[in-house]
């Protein structure tokens, strides 16, 4: 499951790049006063035989922000710091004439060293980045619809098409410059986090080591960034923006809904144990001896000053092993009780889940196909939200397992509003997933198979967990703090 969400945010990132640079040579067109007006070599091209229209603007765009990735950081970094300069001006100018405009994306690029305390501002940064979009967005809706009707809108270029309707043709330019820095941008933040993500996947052994090449000087996965920038130009070259919008939503919508189902998997039936590398054996060993030592110096038997269990100077009113016996046995049972009451939870816990997600589905596949018999559609319906009601009360009433604390830093972030907003999630993402086309999970499918095929015959060979060694939970931050490595 992990390697199959990992090759979907390949195809969520790459693909994602791909659609936004195909957005890119409509806008571009209206600065030079048309697509006729636009230079030969930047203009599309209908293919009669194949039945495509390529779009090399698209592809040179690409190829452009593929090497200024691979120079460094910093350099990409004060590049998109010029174009998201020119996003605000755009939209300072339109907010000025008092309307709202879908001028400006705030992408937010999970780049943990560019933040003091990534556990606690990335989280933070994400969900302030998206809230301030959605707004706009809304915003954007309510103003375009107000000055175009839906029907009349130009797919391509609908913002600025919107002004230039109501004779504001030079308000349209600033809007397309900005538009086009926009996408510009956007194109950045899609390309920079996928080479990050066959660097560590290369580093885990599923993928060729060649991904995992960093150059010394700019500290780059340039490989990897050239690899994502060719399959990127590729695709914008030749595939439109329908297509390619659908294959990132299951890309991303499959990455959200395993998050959620994570979520509640941790909370409630966290797993005892975690796979290390064998490589960590040494780190392995030393955590454990340190443990054994730390148990053994609690142990009654092993500390002369704590291990009288009745004091010698009182009066006894029994036989001493008696006691003691009585005592062991007492601790014994309460121990199985509670073990015995604890699995009892994990396994209420664990067919809820399951239970749940079964729920979300049949309540969302029927509730969208219209051709299922009332009746069929009408129980599905009932039994899926039967499922999902029950789910959530059982999860609500039971309590969260306290092994949940061995997984992720401390003091980082903590989802809120468990399990109520992982199983909204989940209902609304299965609902999205569903409804998206049979020709885009036809495309999405053959990417998926291709994956399987690779993990089973590299990745699952080459894993660095093919030999993985199994420890406490409750060690794992200890392993990977005397190992040096960092969670990922």
């Amino acid at each position: 499951v992990a390697w199959l969400i990992g090759w979907a945010l390949i195809l969520e990132y790459t693909i994602g790049g791909a659609a936004v640079a195909r957005g890119i040579s409509p806008n571009l067109a209206l600065l030079f006063g048309g697509e006729d007006s636009l230079p030969i070599f930047l203009s599309r091209q209908y293919i009669p035989g194949l039945d495509v229209v390529v779009d090399p603007c698209a592809a040179i765009l690409v190829f452009i922000v593929t090497g200024l990735l691979c120079v460094g950081i910093k350099e990409s970094t004060f590049a998109q710091g010029i174009v998201t300069t020119a996003n605000v001006c755009a939209m300072i100018f339109v907010i000025s004439s008092l309307h709202i405009s879908d001028l400006i994306r705030l992408p937010v690029l999970p780049r943990r060293y560019m933040v003091k305390n990534p556990q606690r501002d990335l989280p933070l940064g994400i969900a302030t980045a998206l809230s301030i979009c959605c707004g706009l967005y809304m915003l954007v809706s309510i103003v375009i619809v107000g000055l175009v009707p839906y029907y009349a809108m130009d797919p391509d270029t609908p913002i600025s098409s919107a002004f230039a309707s109501h004779g504001m043709q030079w308000a349209a330019y600033i809007i397309t410059i900005g538009a086009v820095t926009a996408l510009c941008s956007t194109l950045m933040g899609s390309l920079l986090p996928q080479p990050r993500i066959l660097l560590a996947m290369a580093r885990d052994g599923l993928l060729p080591s060649f991904f995992s090449d960093v150059n010394k000087s700019s500290q780059v996965p340039i490989k990897s960034t050239l690899a994502t920038g060719l399959v990127a130009a590729t695709l914008s070259f030749f595939m439109d923006v329908s297509q390619l919008a659908g294959m990132v939503s299951v890309g991303t919508l499959l990455a959200f809904t395993m998050v959620a189902i994570s979520v509640l998997i941790l909370r409630y039936v966290p797993p005892d144990e975690v796979p290390f590398p064998s490589s960590l054996q040494e780190s392995i060993d030393s955590v454990t001896l340190r443990y054994s030592q730390r148990i053994s110096g609690k142990n009654p038997e092993a500390n002369p000053e704590t291990s009288t269990f009745v004091d010698s100077s009182q009066p006894l009113l029994g036989n001493k092993n008696v006691a003691v016996d009585c005592l062991i046995i007492e601790k014994q049972e309460a121990q199985a009780y509670w073990t015995l009451t604890e699995q009892n939870r994990r396994k209420i816990a664990g067919w809820t889940i399951m239970l749940l997600c079964v729920g979300a589905f049949g309540l969302t596949f029927a509730a969208s196909n219209v051709w299922i018999p009332s009746l069929i559609r009408l129980t599905c319906c009932g039994v899926g939200g039967v499922l999902l009601l029950s789910g959530l009360i059982v999860l609500t009433c039971i309590d969260q397992d306290d092994a949940r604390h061995n997984f992720g830093h401390t003091g980082g972030f903590i989802c809120p509003f468990v399990p109520l907003l992982p199983i909204v999630c989940i209902l609304i993402n299965v609902y999205l997933l569903i409804n998206l086309g049979a020709a885009t999970w036809a495309r999405v499918s053959v990417w998926l198979l291709i994956g399987v095929v690779v993990y089973v015959f590299y990745g699952r060979s080459h894993s660095s967990l093919l030999d993985a060694v199994y420890v406490p939970a409750a060690h794992a931050d200890e392993i990977y703090r005397s190992s040096g490595d960092s969670l990922a």
